[in-house]
């Protein structure tokens, strides 16, 4: 689990730094490599933090939105080539947040908040666009669609992953639950103390290990052509952080760690899931079928 801060709005430095603490990662026998919400380049905070980020039309808005796409992640672009290779050259499953932008397709003026999965092959195995972004998130992000809501192998193991309040969507967790998720990544902009609620719950409701990844970000981040509140000094960290390891019987094998960078690591026993699921499955013996029916409409993308 890496707990870092991005070059924010800056996708080549992003990337670079991303790469470098994968390889760090990677030496001291890491297999399963993540990063939190939108590392690539940078969550867009200044939605929290900026008073005129709603304002209509407003050109230092419109100026940075403008720069969060150029600098955004184009599925099947460079920066997508260069960390299939360093999954395959390290031999490792990396899962990363990117913003996503659409190149020369139906879409290409929306940026997407999207979760990348890369097996130790190489290969890009699962790409989700988080389903609904969230209040003045809606500013900058489009509605994903249920094409990535799934588990995907990474060293024979089922990683699935959802983002932020998606957490909250009771379907769906449900879904990927029905997917055979054994270890979960959940992302997060920081994983303050209701997302670590959302994350140990879906560890204990879906009997997997969860990935709680959080990221850092210091007030100076922000974009210099929007204001800031006045009592926010440069130094304040608006990201902290937060990320754990959990668990699925939702106790903390490792974290959670605030206002630093670090790696976390912690070695999971998949065992773990066999004890538990004696008591709770939600998917079988838990989940009633006579009673409830589930089903979900697979998007197809163009």
């Amino acid at each position: 689990m890496v707990q870092a801060a991005p070059v924010f709005g800056n996708l080549s430095a992003s990337l670079t730094k991303a790469l470098d603490l994968i390889e760090q990662a990677a030496r001291t026998g890491a297999r399963l490599i993540c990063f939190g919400e939108t590392f690539l380049p940078g969550y867009p905070a200044w939605l929290d933090h900026c008073p005129e980020a709603a304002l209509w039309n407003n050109e230092a808005v419109k100026e940075v939105y403008a720069e969060l796409r150029a600098n955004s992640v184009v599925v099947g672009g460079p920066e997508i080539q260069a960390l299939a290779e360093a999954a395959m050259k390290l031999e490792v499953g990396i899962v990363i947040g990117v913003n996503e932008r659409v190149k020369d397709a139906p879409g290409h003026g929306t940026l997407y908040n999207t979760l990348l999965f890369f097996d130790p092959q190489g290969q890009l195995t699962n790409h989700h666009r988080k389903l609904m972004p969230t209040y003045s998130e809606r500013m900058v992000w489009g509605q994903g669609d249920a094409s990535g809501m799934r588990s995907t192998k990474v060293h024979s193991v089922n990683v699935g992953g959802l983002i932020c309040w998606e957490h909250w969507m009771p379907l769906a967790r449900q879904h990927m639950h029905n997917s055979g998720e054994q270890i979960h990544i959940a992302v997060w902009p920081t994983v303050h103390e209701m997302h670590q609620v959302a994350s140990r719950h879906y560890a204990f409701e879906g009997r997997c290990f969860v990935l709680a990844a959080g990221q850092i970000m210091l007030a100076e981040s922000l974009p210099g052509g929007l204001s800031r509140p006045e009592n926010l000094s440069p130094e304040t960290l608006i990201e902290r952080g937060g990320s754990a390891i959990i668990a699925p019987d939702g106790r903390y094998l490792a974290g959670p760690v605030f206002n630093q960078e670090t790696i976390l690591r912690a070695n999971l026993d998949l065992a773990e899931i066999d004890r538990e699921c004696m008591t709770l499955d939600v998917t079988g013996h838990y989940s009633r079928t006579d009673v409830f029916q589930f089903s979900v409409t697979q998007d197809k993308r163009g």
